[in-house]
């Protein structure tokens, strides 16, 4: 396996560190490709098709925008893509596009579980009635900075209360907080989609950490999963088990017996 990564950020940064010599080249904007390559020692390339050719896999630490900008052209060359940014599959018209270049060039999207757990259970429970579906998901009210949260929340004067600043489906959720809302569209792609997932996104300024919690409710029983993560110390912004997320997935991929 001949694997590159989408990206420079945090947890491309994270991931590169923790697979070391497995990365082969990094897919950047063309203004850091010199710097990066300077720095990495690796191959930089700002295109899909400058890729090496023994490329199989892609693994997408860019965000919303780099999955659309680049997802289906590698799709369609044959290569499968690993990506933390599932709130992107929200926008129909990208998730078909990555649907038809999947098919095209006989590859597969692989979703990393970022940072919520649970989702094993969620996709179990689905094979029976799944009823109800909630995801919340609670941060400091720095964190929602550069979010539509601003328009409801005074982020830098709070006050002392938890605020609720958005409450709706897990599609609204992702494509009005494309930053934010990953897991929101995780917890809805393992379990009843997007548009049947019920979000409530919080501002509270007492707590110091990201907190996700899932509960649901179905033929299966009754759930109720909570993990707050830590960030990672290159960006606040970023959450730790996202990164490590992605390099579970690869180890996953690549052992004899694994967790299907």
């Amino acid at each position: 396996m001949s694997i590159a990564i989408l990206g420079d950020g945090a947890i491309a940064s994270y991931v590169r560190a923790h697979l070391g010599g497995e990365i082969s080249a990094i897919l950047t904007r063309p203004a850091r490709q010199a710097g990066l390559q300077a720095q990495t020692g690796l191959t930089c390339v700002s295109a899909v098709s400058d890729l090496p050719k023994r490329t199989t896999l892609l693994i997408d630490c860019a965000g919303h925008a780099g999955l659309a900008e680049h997802g289906p052209s590698t799709l369609s060359r044959g290569i499968d893509v690993l990506t933390v940014s599932i709130g992107a599959l929200a926008d129909k018209s990208l998730a078909e596009a990555l649907t038809q270049a999947a098919a095209q060039g006989g590859a597969t999207v692989h979703l990393a579980t970022g940072a919520i757990g649970a989702l094993d259970t969620l996709r179990a429970a689905k094979v029976g009635a799944l009823r109800n579906v909630t995801y919340t998901g609670r941060k400091p009210p720095a964190g929602w900075q550069g979010s539509p949260a601003e328009e409801v929340v005074d982020l830098a004067n709070p006050g002392a209360e938890a605020v609720t600043h958005f409450k709706g489906t897990a599609r609204e959720a992702a494509l009005r907080y494309p930053k934010n809302a990953n897991v929101a569209a995780a917890v809805a792609l393992a379990g009843l989609g997007f548009d049947a997932t019920q979000v409530e996104l919080i501002a509270d300024p007492n707590v110091t950490g990201n907190t996700h919690e899932i509960t649901a409710l179905g033929e299966f029983g009754q759930m109720h999963f909570t993990v707050t993560g830590n960030s990672l110390p290159d960006n606040p912004r970023s959450s730790s088990l996202a990164a490590m997320s992605v390099v579970a997935a690869l180890r996953n991929r690549k052992a004899a017996i694994r967790f299907a």
